[in-house]
C-alpha cells in the first residue's frame, strides 16, 4: 500500500498515538500544520543545514539526492522532513511503510512506478522482511531490480532498470536495521528531542495557522508539557484551544493552558495517565524492584512494543526509569515526582 504526494500538496503521516485516538478532523488539521519548505521546518538546525547543502548540490547537478536515513523517536518530524525534501527538490514523493510491503512484487511495483529523481519514503524501514530487503539492495546501488519469473526448470531471471530515485528511510529503532541496508544510505541523520523554546515557536506558528490567539506564556506552557515532541505540541494546542473556547473566551494564556492541560490529565512535565500508570506500577505493584518489559506491559495493559517505542524514551530522558540487567526500574526521581517516600534500596536487587 502506498500513496503519492505531488509538490504543493499535503501528505498524510501514519499516526503513533500517545494517549488517545485521532478524529478525521484532527488528521486534516495535522496535515495543514506541516511545513513544506526547509525554512518553515523549525528545530533540528544541524540536520536542516546539512540537508540544505545536499539538496542545493543535487539540484545544481540535476541529479537525485543520495539516499537518506532518518532516525529518532516517534513524533519528531521524520515523515514531514521527507515531504520537505521532495518539495525542495521539486519532485513527487511516494510514501509507504515497512509492514505494508509484504511481498517482493509489492516493492517491485512501487519502484517501477517511480519517475526520475522521485523520492520514495519508507516509514518503519526496520520492519521490512528479509526477502523484500534483498530487492532493495540493487535498487539502491544500481537502480535496477532483479526478479525471478516462473518456478522450477522454467524459472528465469529478469532485470528491470529503474529511474534514478532517492530513498528516504525512517526508523525509530536503528539497531534493528541490518548492516547491509544501513550501509547503503549515503547520509544518516538522527532527529533529537526539541527544546521548550523550539516547541514554543512551533506552537506559535501552528496557532497562527489555526487562528488561535495564544500569549507567549501560554505557548511556553504548552511547550513545557509536550515531551520534546512537535506532534504532541500541536495536539495539545488543539485540545487547549477547544478548552479555551468552551470554558473561556478562546484566548490561550498561561493560566488557561495550565488549567486545560490539567483537565486533560497532562501534568507539568508532560506525563499523561499512561506514563503515571507505568511509574505507579513500578513503585507500588512491584515495590521498586526491576520488572521485565513483558511483565510491565501486561500489568499496565499495553503492548510491549508500544511501551518501548512510545512511552519509555521520554521517561528515560527525564530519568524516571532505568533499564537494568534485570528489567525496568523506577528511579529516585520517579518517587519524588509521585510524592512517594522511597523504601531503602538494600535487598531489592536493583541499582538504586
Amino acid at each position: 500500500m502506498s500513496t503519492v504526494w505531488e509538490p504543493g500538496e499535503h501528505y498524510a503521516e501514519p499516526e503513533r498515538l500517545v494517549a488517545s485516538e485521532l478524529t478525521e478532523d484532527d488528521l486534516e488539521i495535522d496535515r495543514s500544520l506541516r511545513p513544506r519548505q526547509l525554512v518553515d521546518y523549525l528545530g533540528q538546525s544541524r540536520v536542516k543545514e546539512n540537508l540544505g547543502v545536499l539538496i542545493e548540490a543535487a539540484r545544481g547537478r540535476g541529479e537525485p539526492l543520495d539516499h537518506i536515513l532518518l532516525s529518532g523517536p516517534p513524533g519528531l518530524g521524520k515523515t514531514t522532513l521527507a515531504g520537505v525534501i521532495a518539495n525542495e527538490l521539486g519532485v513527487s514523493i511516494k510514501t509507504t511503510s515497512g509492514p505494508a510491503i509484504e511481498r517482493t512484487g509489492d516493492l517491485a511495483a512501487i519502484l517501477t512506478n517511480l519517475q526520475e529523481r522521485d523520492v520514495l519514503f519508507i516509514d518503519e524501514i526496520h520492519r521490512l522482511n528479509r526477502a523484500v530487503e534483498e530487492i532493495l539492495y540493487p535498487a539502491m546501488e544500481d537502480f535496477a531490480v532483479d526478479l525471478v519469473i516462473g518456478k522450477g526448470p522454467a524459472a528465469r531471471s529478469l532485470r528491470l532498470e529503474l529511474p534514478h530515485f532517492t530513498l528516504v528511510g525512517a526508523t525509530t529503532r536503528t539497531g534493528l536495521l541490518t548492516g547491509p541496508l544501513r550501509d547503503r544510505f549515503g547520509m544518516a541523520f538522527r532527529l533529537d528531542y526539541y527544546t521548550p523554546s523550539e516547541l514554543a515557536d512551533i506552537v506559535r506558528r501552528s496557532a497562527s495557522i489555526l487562528g488561535v490567539e495564544v500569549s507567549d506564556e501560554g505557548a511556553e506552557e504548552i511547550a513545557r508539557r509536550s515531551r520534546g515532541t512537535p506532534r504532541l505540541a500541536n495536539r495539545l494546542l488543539k485540545r487547549v484551544r477547544d478548552y479555551a473556547q468552551v470554558r473561556h473566551d478562546g484566548t490561550v494564556t498561561e493560566d488557561i493552558a495550565a488549567e486545560a492541560l490539567a483537565f486533560f490529565e497532562v501534568d507539568h512535565v508532560g506525563l499523561d495517565r499512561m506514563d503515571v500508570s507505568i511509574l505507579e506500577t513500578l513503585v507500588h505493584k512491584f515495590s521498586g524492584r526491576p520488572v521485565g518489559l513483558g511483565t510491565l506491559a501486561a500489568a499496565v495493559g499495553e503492548e510491549p512494543d508500544t511501551l518501548e517505542d512510545v512511552y519509555e524514551p521520554y521517561l528515560l530522558q527525564l530519568g524516571f526509569i532505568a533499564r537494568t540487567p534485570k528489567g525496568r526500574q523506577a528511579t529516585p526521581r520517579a518517587y519524588e515526582h509521585l510524592g512517594v517516600v522511597r523504601p531503602e534500596a538494600a535487598g531489592q536487587g536493583g541499582l538504586f
